[in-house]
């Protein structure tokens, strides 16, 4: 869920230091990359090695180290970070981060850093109540640091009252709301066909396609981190599959990937079909290689899996793409009847910017209610976000 995204955890001296261990084992789990600081007091309640373990990275504590390649230490990790948690945050980090102290790596780091900050609060019920701590979080709130509260308990003096740092579980939760602000799909369940199908012609050579799966692996990606369980049925990608994806269904030929997705649509409420399925095979099989001066090849039309799907989706949403070299609007407009599809995203891969190789898309969106809609060049994974706000608009 959180596979692009890079934590910045930082760790005050306080006995919750424990617990931010979890914190760190909760977001791994959700595929973020995960770099911690620590501050020296809170070295002496839970060892580096321990977060160096969970989080598979060195642990920042000391401002001056020498141990590693050179490098502004906190300006990279703060340029580095996507989100930054302060967990537990102690009366004293608290009051340093308000005031703008920098006296330390964590605090000079939090100076430098451009990306939304969480803080949990942990410290004594008294320190808590104290005036001046109270003024100092609302301090941090105004300026824009969300703050997980304090939950109440009892504490590790043996006082019971609010100081207890919140839970890692509501805090991995506000980490991925603010990472992930989009759950519209959350209880939907997608299929998402990525890539190209192979044809065998022989023992060694085969017919396909330019698609590298790159548009429906961020297709992919994209719904999981809006909420939806997601089923990809991949041909030859070019591109890492992430492991939080809950189904994947490794194909080969068109006939393959037909069998896959007719196994496996009903379960779901939108079918996207990001793939590039081969649109015909040889019509003989031959195991061994061919050999001759002239070789003729005899091929059959392939099965139509977006055309099976619209035939019987019911109250599914089907979305195809149509990629062309030229007439591309014509060719949508056709493909959007013909495969009773509720959404076309639409192609020209002659256009710089376009294309199957490209990190970049440029696309056209029509939809059976007359929705037109032409998009600039945006990243693959933006333009993932736009066809998923579309389908349901």
């Amino acid at each position: 869920m959180l596979s692009n995204f890079n934590v910045l955890l930082g760790v005050s001296g306080g006995i919750a230091c424990y617990k931010a261990c979890e914190v760190v084992s909760r977001l791994k789990k959700l595929n973020a990359g995960v770099d911690v600081v620590m501050t020296k007091h809170a070295t002496e309640f839970v060892a580096p090695l321990t977060f160096e373990t969970l989080s598979n990275r060195p642990v920042v504590s000391d401002m001056f180290s020498r141990e590693r390649e050179w490098e502004v230490e906190h300006i990279a990790l703060a340029k580095k970070a996507d989100l930054c948690i302060i967990a537990p945050a102690t009366a004293n980090i608290i009051s340093k981060l308000a005031e703008g102290i920098a006296d330390d790596m964590l605090t000079t780091t939090y100076l430098a850093l451009k990306c939304p900050v969480i803080i949990a609060p942990a410290m004594n019920t008294n320190m808590y109540e104290n005036p001046l701590i109270k003024a100092n979080l609302e301090k941090l709130r105004k300026s824009g640091v969300i703050v997980v509260d304090s939950a109440e308990g009892r504490l590790a003096c043996g006082d019971v009252g609010k100081g207890k740092m919140a839970e890692p579980l509501d805090i991995v939760a506000k980490a991925v709301e603010v990472l992930c602000p989009k759950r519209d799909y959350a209880g939907k369940r997608v299929l998402v066909t990525a890539g190209a199908t192979r044809e065998n012609i022989d023992g060694v050579r085969f017919i396909t396609n330019r698609s590298s799966g790159k548009m429906g692996i961020e297709i992919a990606k994209a719904a999981v981190k809006r909420g939806a369980e997601v089923v990809l049925v991949k041909g030859l990608v070019q591109v890492g599959v992430p492991s939080y994806i809950s189904k994947v269904v490794a194909v080969e030929s068109t006939e393959q990937m037909y069998e896959a997705v007719m196994a496996n649509y009903k379960d779901c409420d939108v079918i996207i079909k990001a793939a590039a399925p081969s649109d015909y095979r040889p019509k003989e099989k031959i195991t061994d290689k061919l050999k001759g001066e002239e070789i003729t090849l005899e091929l059959v039309k392939n099965p139509d899996i977006a055309k099976a799907v619209g035939k019987e989706k019911g109250e599914r949403k089907l979305v195809v793409f149509c990629a062309e070299t030229r007439e591309l609007m014509e060719s949508a407009m056709k493909k959007l009847a013909d495969k009773n599809a509720d959404m076309v995203v639409a192609n020209d891969v002659t256009m710089q910017g376009a294309g199957f190789d490209s990190d970049t898309n440029i696309v056209t969106i029509a939809k059976k209610d007359g929705f037109l809609k032409s998009y600039p060049v945006m990243p693959k994974s933006q333009v993932a976000d736009v066809i998923l706000d579309e389908i349901y608009k």
